[in-house]
């Protein structure tokens, strides 16, 4: 592998290593599933397929972080609503 592109694969492997922490299935699932896609891969030398994978790599990362960021708002947005729904019901109010 060259030097950049084994640069960019290692920076690739820590940067989904991170995201997965967060991961619904859990950080375990997540790096046992990391690992083996990594590993699978780990015999390629051509340059233009690394960089195939690598391009998929980082388009991985920018569906993650929108899945962390999308139930990150849908759980904010159960708080808010939920109490406007409930109060709009009267949900959880003794009635007259």
């Amino acid at each position: 592998m060259a030097n950049p592109l084994r640069s960019e694969v290692r920076q690739l492997y820590k940067n989904l290593l991170f995201l997965g922490r967060e991961y619904p299935k859990g950080a375990d699932y997540f790096r046992e599933r990391l690992k083996s896609a990594f590993m699978k891969n780990k015999d390629v030398t051509d340059p233009k397929e690394i960089r195939k994978l690598v391009d998929r790599g980082e388009f991985v990362i920018k569906e993650l972080e929108a899945l962390y960021y999308l139930r990150k708002y849908r759980a904010m947005k159960k708080r808010y609503y939920e109490e406007e729904l409930s109060a709009v019901l009267n949900i959880g109010r003794p009635v007259d």
